[in-house]
């Protein structure tokens, strides 16, 4: 798989770290008990399909992206920095 970094280029998946679902994730309250800690950090979708993840281009420039990809064709359909993601750009 290649992904084009919005700053680098095309470059090949390994120079990029994979980070998970580009979704906020709620962390429960200290005091939460042990099923919101377990949901938390252990389960997780794993949808076929489209799919929005976070990568960092670790071997590369250091940018955060938001990679819009289809997990059933390993396409890759959207690659857009974190931080225009997150101001709506």
């Amino acid at each position: 798989m290649r992904l084009t970094c919005p700053l680098c280029g095309e470059r090949d998946r390994r120079e990029f770290y994979y980070q998970g679902e580009a979704v906020a994730l709620h962390r429960p309250a200290p005091d939460a008990g042990e099923d919101a800690w377990e949901a938390y950090l252990h389960l997780r979708e794993n949808p076929a399909g489209l799919r929005r993840d976070l990568w960092h281009h670790e071997a590369g420039c250091g940018a955060w992206l938001v990679v819009t990809r289809n997990t059933s064709t390993h396409e890759v359909l959207d690659v857009v920095m974190a931080q225009d993601e997150r101001a709506g750009a």
